[in-house]
């Protein structure tokens, strides 16, 4: 199982147009990717392709959230979705 860490960057936090690019990115892996506030067990993690389970995360300009998953190409893929998070989308 591999596991990031990343910052959420996002001004307004992972909600509307950060969670929808997020959710976007994630879902073109073919991997089971999860989620979760840090300090959050892993077990209560959501779907990152989900944006509806983005949007309830709440997490916050500032936030660390975990971002777990297995298989083949695992790293390159939580590599790439930590990219996206630690982007100011509404800077843009």
């Amino acid at each position: 199982m591999s596991e990031r860490t990343a910052t959420v960057a996002s001004r307004v936090g992972l909600h509307a147009r950060p969670a929808a690019i997020f959710a976007e990115a994630a879902g073109e892996f073919d991997l089971d990717i999860t989620i979760a506030r840090e300090g959050e067990p892993a077990d209560e993690a959501m779907d990152a392709a989900s944006i509806l389970s983005l949007m309830s995360l709440g997490a916050s300009h500032g936030d660390v959230v975990v971002l777990r998953a297995d298989g083949d190409g695992a790293d390159a893929a939580l590599e790439r979705l930590v990219q996206i998070l630690e982007t100011d989308h509404d800077a843009e």
